[in-house]
């Protein structure tokens, strides 16, 4: 049986071995590594490294070089951690000038190694893990050793203009809180810089001369080498536990605060840790955050709350706990709660005073709010100015006197205080098997193989049986109805980095009792508001009428909030307490198209933009999203423009989401939706509603956009033979209207007539100059986007095509 594992394992290795040999090692200019192509990959010739699209999240990918033979394809190295692009449509070029160009789906650049060249250029992947872009001479113009993410190769180098960044955690790998860098005293230190505040936590400030640290250099340089052996301009130095030639290491700044150097065992594909930083995790800054206090385990740290305090997020001790009380410093209202046996690191307020207990308290008081808290060993008081940073060990001398009020511990438990869970900020200590400490990979087993091997069957075979019964639930789990679907999603994107969950108190207090109301429509009323943070932000509050059920609502959010393009409305957050729902977005300072219109602000130029840049918007929802998302409801009122008149499309998502499957039951929308005037045919005739109906209201718009008219503004109403209105005619007064001048300019061979034609049509209060060639095409695309039968309109991506052709300068 043994032999039999071995064969196995010995095939696989040469699986691997030879798929990753048929990969390039370079790419050419005017070539490009598609996101949509698995072997779109770069390799090294000694097949250690891999260069192209990774996985970092739910339809999220960044370019990354990753090890190729850790079991878990470590990353090492990413050009877009902090703005991932699309699983479709996105690409890395390396263009003719030599610039080395990511682009996302939306024609948006992620990221640009800004280079440029007149001689050929190639990108290639080094055996050093180094990816380049060099010369035929071997002239290096780009290379991201220069540039590291949070990971050290053997000889690259931290610099002054290089430094590691932390993960934010173990599965977010956008920038985090933690940083190794050097200092302006030529020092290399471990930075936390979080939420609410920044402290540099290694080395101690007091311990750096005692132990060689040196900061009289002109130079900040630091390295290690294959051997495992660092060296740095400021004296520090460190090895391996298994120093020597051999294994392939790598020196990475952990999600968790903490310093490592991993050495790779190549058979199991896992990496052991031969050196760090902290042994006690809890001496490091930040890892349970605020008002909280850390405490050692034998595998694990653990973290609770200060007495009076409550967690703020509990899937992420980082932001700490929040005080239960609201702030009051009336004197007599507060007391001392004693807690032994914990310490508070740093934020002192002065020097340590020779004073007696009550002496130590009643300064604290006359402190006028700044001290939180005293501690108090040996004789010697310490006023801290921040609850930050407490840790709790039997080692630890001394008490350290909490300052609260008295009702906040009335229901003061303890026990419910703490974390269920070790604190998710050790790698060492997690559930991973693919990282293990260095020294327990000298422990082995010599009991009988046999024993062992039939112990691998059976857990491999309760495993999968295991996975059956999982993917049995999850399809009777998944019959029970698209609302708890929704749930299940939506908890887990609130987690995202970047996208938060409001209380309703929080957005009250923002929009001053909303009080500031900026516009209304279906769906609820928008007031502006200014968050916490200092974000100015557009807050939508939610009609109930207009809300069917929760469940539409937590759709909206979860898609909506996944939505990133330059011409769509961003959302930030959301509200879901009891009653009420609202939803935070960006700002837009110019206000609505409409506003803007009505005012006569605009010249031809914009105007023309703010048709091209609504049009790429709606493709993108149309085309370009995971789901399918009609607006049915585009219109002025809901095309914003930014401080530059750039146009953003808003109230997105707050329409029937369709998926691409679902294309056979495309009209199962249960009530019409829209604005009379920007509606297809297709709403009142009850046909099936197709993304067409988009493109009928952009068509409109762009001849409100052109002639300055509303489509409800040029005629009154039809009338029917029985008296009733035919309100279908009576808004599309302004398509008829200009279609006729069209034809009338048509028929003519005269170009003064033409000009005159199109000058009556225009918006007669602009008289800045304009592009006849701009303003025919513009007319061109309205008029093929209103035509009655849906299918003759084109397509949101075609009228992007369109614009962009004749987007003359």
């Amino acid at each position: 049986m043994e032999q039999l594992v071995l064969a196995f394992l010995l095939m696989m290795d040469i699986f691997l071995q030879s798929s990753y040999a048929t990969l390039p090692h370079s790419l050419s200019q005017g070539s490009s590594l598609s996101v949509e192509k698995p072997n779109d990959v770069l390799k090294s010739s000694n097949g250690v490294f891999a260069a192209g699209f990774h996985s970092v999240g739910d339809n999220a990918y960044c370019f990354a070089v990753w090890f190729t033979q850790s079991a878990n394809s470590t990353i090492v190295w990413m050009a877009n951690r902090d703005q991932p692009v699309n699983g479709r449509g996105s690409v890395v070029s390396l263009l003719g000038d030599g610039n080395l160009v990511l682009r996302d789906i939306g024609e948006m650049d992620a990221w640009a190694s800004n280079t440029t060249s007149l001689s050929q250029v190639e990108l290639a992947l080094l055996d050093t893990g180094n990816l380049v872009l060099q010369t035929p001479d071997n002239d290096i113009l780009w290379e991201s050793f220069k540039f590291p993410t949070d990971t050290l190769l053997p000889y690259q180098q931290i610099t002054r203009h290089a430094k590691l960044i932390s993960p934010r955690s173990k599965s977010n790998y956008s920038s985090g809180w933690y940083s190794f860098y050097f200092d302006n005293d030529n020092l290399l230190h471990l930075l936390y810089n979080g939420p609410e505040t920044s402290s540099a936590y290694w080395p101690d400030p007091s311990t750096c001369w005692p132990l060689g640290r040196y900061k009289f250099n002109n130079s900040r340089v630091a390295f290690f080498n294959s051997s495992g052996d660092f060296q740095s301009s400021d004296q520090f130095v460190f090895s391996a536990a298994d120093l020597g030639i051999g294994p392939k290491r790598r020196l990475t700044m952990d999600f968790d605060g903490n310093l490592r150097l991993y050495s790779l065992q190549e058979k199991e594909g896992k990496w052991l840790v031969s050196w760090q930083a902290f042994s006690q995790p809890c001496s490091i800054h930040g890892v349970c955050g605020p008002n909280s206090i850390c405490v050692h385990g034998l595998e694990t740290i653990s973290c609770s709350c200060l007495p009076g305090f409550k967690v703020k997020y509990a899937h992420d001790w980082s932001y700490g706990c929040e005080p239960k009380f609201n702030l009051s410093f009336d004197v007599s209202e507060w007391i001392f709660f004693a807690l032994p046996n914990v310490n508070i690191y740093g934020f002192d307020l002065g020097t340590p005073l020779p004073k007696s207990e009550g002496e130590c308290k009643k300064i604290c008081v006359q402190s006028n709010s700044t001290c939180k808290a005293v501690s108090y060993i040996n004789g010697t008081c310490q006023m801290k100015s921040m609850l930050f940073n407490a840790v709790r060990s039997p080692n630890l001398e001394g008490i350290t006197y909490l300052m609260l009020p008295k009702n906040s511990l009335q229901s003061y438990n303890e026990s419910e205080e703490k974390s269920t869970q070790a604190a998710p900020n050790c790698p060492s200590s997690t559930s991973t098997t693919d990282i293990q400490l260095l020294e327990r990979v000298y422990l082995h087993n010599q009991g009988n193989q046999f024993l062992i091997y039939l112990l691998w069957f059976v857990t491999v075979m309760g495993g999968i049986e295991i996975f059956c019964i999982c993917i049995g639930f999850f399809y009777l789990y998944r019959a029970r109805g698209h609302t708890r679907r929704v749930y299940q999603g939506y908890n887990l994107f609130v987690a995202a980095a970047g996208f938060r969950k409001f209380t309703y108190n929080e957005l009250k207090k923002a929009t001053w009792s909303f009080s500031q109301e900026i516009g209304r429509g279906g769906y609820g009323i928008v007031y502006k508001g200014v968050l916490s943070d200092g974000r100015v932000a557009a807050i939508k509050r939610l009609n109930y009428e207009a809300r069917h059920d929760e469940g539409e609502f937590l759709a909206e959010v979860s898609t909506i909030g996944r939505i990133n393009h330059r011409n769509l409305i961003e959302m930030w957050g959301f509200c879901s307490e009891r009653k009420h729902r609202l939803l935070v977005y960006e700002y837009m300072e110019c206000g609505s198209l409409a506003k803007n219109l009505s005012s006569n602000v605009l010249d031809w130029e914009q105007r023309f933009e703010i048709a091209l840049g609504t049009a790429k918007g709606l493709a993108y929802l149309h085309e370009e999203c995971l789901e399918w998302i009609l607006h049915c409801d585009v219109k002025p009122e809901n095309i914003l423009l930014d401080s530059n008149y750039k146009p953003k499309v808003a109230d997105f998502g707050l329409s029937k989401l369709l998926e691409r499957d679902r294309l056979s039951n495309i009209s199962s929308f249960s009530t019409i939706r829209g604005t009379r005037g920007y509606m297809a045919p297709e709403w009142l005739l009850n046909l099936p509603i197709t993304s067409k109906v988009d493109v009928y209201s952009y068509g409109i718009v762009v001849l409100e956009l052109i002639t300055g008219r509303s489509p409800a503004t040029l005629n009154a109403a039809a009338v029917n033979v029985d008296g009733s209105e035919h309100q279908n005619h009576r808004y599309h007064q302004l398509v008829t209207w200009v279609r006729e001048k069209n034809i009338n300019a048509s028929s003519s061979s005269n170009d003064h007539d033409i000009a005159s034609t199109i000058e009556e049509i225009l918006d007669p209060r602009v008289d800045a100059q304009y592009s006849m060639a701009k303003m025919e095409v513009l007319l061109t695309v309205a008029l093929q986007c209103v035509q009655e039968e849906k299918d003759r309109r084109p397509t949101m991506s075609k009228v992007v095509e369109m614009l962009t052709r004749h987007d003359y300068t």
